[in-house]
C-alpha cells in the first residue's frame, strides 16, 4: 500500500505543531467533552459509497454518487480506487445496484443530499470487525431504515477486499490532516464559544432508574428500588476524506454528539459551531423544563401560526427553544466579535489622526459599520426563524443585555424563560423587513465588489497587514512574525496571515548565509514551506482570493526547486499555472519556473 500525499505529507504534519495558536495556557478539548477522532465505520460506509459505478452516454464507467473533495480527500480518493482495483465485480454490482437503486427513489436529492442517511447508518452498525446490524430497529427514522440494507454490502467489502488490512493505516493518515486542520481551529471554537456563555458543558448526567429485587425465599414478591446512575457526554469531531466539501453530517446517539466533517475544514465559521452550542444547550433547557411549561401554551400558539406558513416546521416545543438558543447564541456571539474588533481599530485609529474632523470621521465610519452588522445579525436569523427558530430573535434580545455583564447562560436561563411575552413577539419578522433589504443588497454588493479593498473598519485584518508590511519592508522580520502569530490568534483561518507567515520565513532564511547557520536557515525555509500549504489547504474548504492560492503555489514551487525535487516543482508550478493568469496572480513566474525546469537536465 502507498502512502497518499506525495509532496504536501510533510507540510500536513508540521502545519499544526508551527502555527496553530492555543487559546489559553493549557486548554484542553478533553476538560470540554471534544474529542477529534475517526470513525472507522464511518470511513467503510463512504469507501463502499465510493465503489458504486454506472456509465456515461458514451458507455464509460463513472461514479453513482460524485461529489466535491477536499484535497487530501481526492487524494485519498485515488488511493482508494487503487487500493480496491481487485475487488470482485460481483460485490461492486451489487453495491452499484443498490447505490443506483437509491438515487433513483430519491431525484430531487444532490448527491451531497443522498450520502447522509449512510453517515447515520453508520452509527448503527456495531464497531469493526463485526460490523452487527442494531438489535431493535423499530425507532429508526425512515430516511435510515432505506438504507439499512446497504450494512451486509459493507460488511462484504471489509471481509472480502484489503480495505480491512489497510484501515488503521487510513486512520493514521486522516489523524496526520485533523491534527494539522482541525485540531487548532476545534480549539479557536470551543475557546470562543464557551468564553461568549462564559460556561462548561455538561459532561456527567444522572438518571434514575426503577428496579426491582426478588425477595428472599419469596418467588412472587419483590422490592422497588429506584438507582441513581452516571452518563457520559462526549462531543466527537470526526473527520472523513471522503465527506463532501462544505458539508457536515451530525448524528445524536444518545449521549453523544458526531459532527462528520471533511478534511481541511475550518470550524470556527462552520456549522460545526451550532453543533458544539446544540451540545452545551441541550441539558441546560432540560434543566428548565418545569419552568417552560408555564409559557408552553403561548409558544405553542406561536408554532401553530408558524406552521400554517411552513407545516415541515417542528411543533416541538422544547426542541424550537433549544433550535432558537443556539440561533441566537451563534449570531450575536460572531457579531459581538466584530464589533468588538472594530471598535479597537477605531480606537487605535482615532489615536493616530491628529484633527478633530478626522476623529469624527472615523467614530462615523465605525457606526456605519455596526450598523450593517447589526443588519447581517438580523438577517441570519430571520434566516433561521424560516426555518423554525421562531424564538430567535427573542433570545437574540435577552443576550444582548446579558454581554458585557459576564452572563453565564446556564444561570441565566430560568430569567430568559420567565421574561418570555408572545405578545411581543407577534410580527418581529416583518418589523426587521428594512434591515433584511439592507443585509441583502450588502451582500450582493460584497459579491460584486470582491476585489476591492477594503477599509479599516471594514477589515480589520487588511489594516493590520498594511502596518506589518512596513515591518517586513523595514526588514524587521522578528516584530513581523510576532505579530503575524498574534493576529493569527483571532484570525485562525485567515490566508493572507499564513502567506506572510511565509514570506517573513522565507525572507529570514535569506538571512542566514554562514554555513554554521545551516539549521536555522533548513528550519525557516521549513517553516516557509508549512505557511504557504496552509493557503493551499484553506483555500480546499473555503473561497480565498485565487491570486493569492496562485502566489503561494509559485513559493512553494521555488522553495522545492531550491531542494532540487524539480518533479515536484514542476507539479506545484502547473497547479498555479491551473488557476488561470489572473491579476496581482503567480501565472507568469510559474510559466516561465515551468518551462525553465523542463529544459534543464534531470
Amino acid at each position: 500500500m502507498r502512502i497518499i500525499f506525495g509532496f504536501s505529507a510533510l507540510i500536513i504534519l508540521f502545519a499544526g505543531s508551527l502555527f496553530s495558536q492555543a487559546p489559553a495556557p493549557g486548554f484542553d478539548l478533553a476538560n470540554y467533552g471534544v474529542t477529534i477522532e475517526p470513525d472507522k465505520r464511518v470511513i467503510l460506509v463512504l469507501a463502499a459509497l465510493d465503489t458504486a459505478r454506472t456509465e456515461n452516454e458514451k458507455g464509460e464507467p463513472v461514479p453513482v454518487i460524485s461529489t466535491r473533495l477536499s484535497e487530501p480527500g481526492k487524494q485519498f480518493r485515488e488511493l482508494l480506487i487503487s487500493d480496491l482495483a481487485g475487488m470482485s465485480a460481483s460485490l461492486r454490482q451489487r453495491i452499484s445496484a443498490f447505490v443506483l437503486g437509491h438515487k433513483r427513489r430519491h431525484p430531487e436529492q444532490t448527491d451531497e443530499q443522498l450520502i447522509a442517511p449512510f453517515i447515520s447508518m453508520a452509527y448503527t452498525l456495531g464497531p469493526v470487525p463485526d460490523l452487527a446490524d442494531p438489535v431493535i430497529t423499530t425507532d429508526l427514522p425512515g430516511n435510515l431504515l432505506d438504507v439499512l440494507d446497504f450494512a451486509p454490502l459493507v460488511r462484504d467489502l471489509y471481509r472480502t477486499t484489503n480495505i480491512g488490512a489497510n484501515l488503521n493505516e487510513y486512520v493514521k493518515q486522516y489523524r496526520t490532516v485533523s491534527d494539522a486542520v482541525l485540531r487548532p481551529s476545534a480549539r479557536v471554537m470551543v475557546s470562543e464559544l464557551l468564553g461568549y456563555l462564559h460556561t462548561k458543558p455538561q459532561l456527567t448526567v444522572f438518571e434514575r432508574v426503577r428496579t426491582e429485587t426478588l425477595k428472599t425465599n419469596q418467588k412472587k414478591s419483590s422490592i422497588a428500588n429506584t438507582e441513581r446512575r452516571e452518563r457520559q457526554r462526549r462531543f466527537i469531531i470526526v473527520p472523513e476524506m471522503l465527506a463532501p466539501l462544505g458539508y457536515v453530517n451530525f448524528v445524536n446517539v444518545k449521549d453523544d454528539y458526531y459532527a462528520v466533517v471533511p478534511a481541511g475544514a475550518d470550524l470556527t465559521s462552520s456549522e460545526v459551531r451550532r453543533a458544539f452550542l446544540q451540545f452545551t444547550i441541550d441539558p441546560i433547557i432540560l434543566g428548565v423544563a418545569k419552568e417552560i411549561e408555564t409559557v408552553r401554551p403561548a409558544i405553542k400558539q406561536l408554532l401553530d401560526e408558524r406552521r400554517k406558513i411552513d407545516p415541515s416546521s417542528s411543533p416541538d416545543v422544547l426542541l424550537t427553544i433549544s433550535r432558537s438558543l443556539v440561533a441566537a447564541i451563534d449570531t450575536k456571539q460572531l457579531e459581538s466579535i466584530r464589533s468588538k474588533f472594530a471598535t479597537q481599530q477605531a480606537r487605535e485609529r482615532i489615536a493616530q489622526v491628529k484633527t478633530e474632523a478626522e476623529k469624527l470621521a472615523v467614530s462615523a465610519e465605525l457606526e456605519k459599520y455596526k450598523k450593517a452588522v447589526n443588519d447581517e445579525a438580523l438577517l441570519r436569523l430571520s434566516e433561521d426563524y424560516e426555518k423554525g427558530a421562531i424564538l430567535a430573535f427573542y433570545f437574540a434580545d435577552q443576550l444582548r443585555g446579558l454581554e458585557e455583564s459576564d452572563f453565564d447562560i446556564s444561570s441565566s436561563i430560568k430569567e430568559m424563560i420567565a421574561a418570555f411575552d408572545a405578545a411581543k413577539e407577534t410580527g418581529r419578522y416583518e418589523s426587521y423587513a428594512d434591515a433584511r433589504a439592507r443585509a441583502k443588497a450588502a451582500r450582493e454588493d460584497s459579491k460584486k465588489n470582491v476585489a476591492k479593498t477594503p477599509s479599516i473598519i471594514e477589515n480589520p485584518v487588511s489594516a493590520k497587514l498594511l502596518e506589518i508590511q512596513e515591518l517586513i519592508k523595514a526588514k524587521d522580520y522578528t516584530k513581523a512574525e510576532s505579530n503575524l502569530k498574534q493576529l493569527l490568534v483571532q484570525n485562525p483561518s485567515e490566508p493572507r496571515i499564513f502567506y506572510n507567515l511565509g514570506r517573513v520565513a522565507a525572507l529570514t532564511a535569506g538571512t542566514f548565509t554562514d554555513p554554521a547557520d545551516a539549521e536555522k536557515q533548513n528550519t525557516k525555509i521549513l517553516e516557509a514551506k508549512n505557511a504557504f500549504e496552509k493557503v493551499v489547504v484553506i483555500a480546499s474548504s473555503q473561497r480565498v482570493d485565487p491570486a493569492l492560492v496562485s502566489l503561494a503555489y509559485v513559493a512553494l514551487g521555488r522553495i522545492y526547486e531550491i531542494n532540487d525535487q524539480k518533479e515536484y516543482a514542476i507539479r506545484i508550478y502547473d497547479a498555479a499555472l491551473k488557476i488561470g493568469d489572473v491579476s496581482g496572480s503567480g501565472y507568469a513566474e510559474a510559466l516561465a519556473a515551468k518551462q525553465r525546469l523542463v529544459k534543464s537536465p534531470q
